[in-house]
């Protein structure tokens, strides 16, 4: 089993800045993408961001140029550096890693429980 913690949501003024953390724990056999998602109330979950384990990066349009997917494959973590926050950019975000779990299994999807975001002045 593969479990994904968040970190780093929280109430931020528009213009402000966050960085969201995500540590994947377990049974990690071969992690290929991590990714952040979002939930605005209301709203679809939707892709922010992903980073794969040779480093490509792919990013949302309304977040281009604002934030940053970065992450260290020997800490199995992944860090979303947030700036210039607008309010649409409200949700709960959640962290996204395909992880094949051993040698001889296939890469499956696993979700963390996700951490909020609120930017409101």
């Amino acid at each position: 089993q593969v479990q994904l913690v968040e970190s780093g949501g929280g109430l931020v003024q528009p213009g402000g800045s966050l960085r969201l953390s995500c540590a994947a724990s377990g049974s990690i056999f071969i992690l290929n993408t991590m990714a952040w998602y979002r939930q605005a109330p209301g709203k679809e979950r939707e892709l922010v961001a992903a980073i794969t384990s040779g480093g490509n990066t792919d990013y949302a349009d309304s977040v281009k140029g604002r934030f940053t997917i970065s992450g260290t494959n020997a800490k199995n973590t992944v860090y979303l550096q947030m700036n210039s926050l607008k309010p649409e950019d409200t949700g709960v975000y959640y962290c996204h890693a395909v992880v094949a779990p051993a040698r001889g299994y296939s890469a499956m999807d696993y979700w963390g429980k996700g951490t909020l975001v609120t930017v409101s002045s």
